[in-house]
């Protein structure tokens, strides 16, 4: 088993009234450089979602989460962004913005592995 790596990461977050501070939990960004692993999950609750925001734009919504887990593997369809090193895709994705998708401020941690690490975040902070 490998040596205890820090990892850093940022929870996904639908906000549909950006006024109102609301949001969902959509999806989890993992990134352990020493490692070399970092990953994105998605998961988007569609009908808890639309029960509390009817008149959402899930289709649009749905195209820009998929990118997500793309541009956090640079995915060379993703763009310019994929040529960019790892850990800068990752500071890119976890960037504070102002829009309907969110990231949460960056946690950081310690772990043996990272895919067990990202698979109790998903559990613990969007399932």
């Amino acid at each position: 088993m490998p040596d205890p790596s820090t990892y850093d990461y940022a929870v996904i977050r639908l906000v549909p009234q950006v006024e109102r501070d609301e949001f969902v939990n959509v999806g989890v960004i993992l990134c352990c450089p020493a490692q070399n692993f970092a990953e994105a999950r998605i998961h988007l609750d569609e009908a808890r979602i639309l029960a509390l925001y009817p008149k959402l734009d899930l289709d649009s919504i749905r195209t820009h989460l998929e990118a997500i887990p793309r541009i956090c593997a640079g995915d060379p369809a993703s763009g310019p962004i994929a040529k960019l090193s790892q850990r800068e895709r990752f500071l890119m994705l976890v960037a504070p913005r102002s829009t309907v998708i969110q990231p949460s401020p960056v946690h950081t941690g310690i772990c043996q592995s990272p895919a067990a690490t990202l698979d109790r975040l998903m559990e613990s902070q969007v399932l």
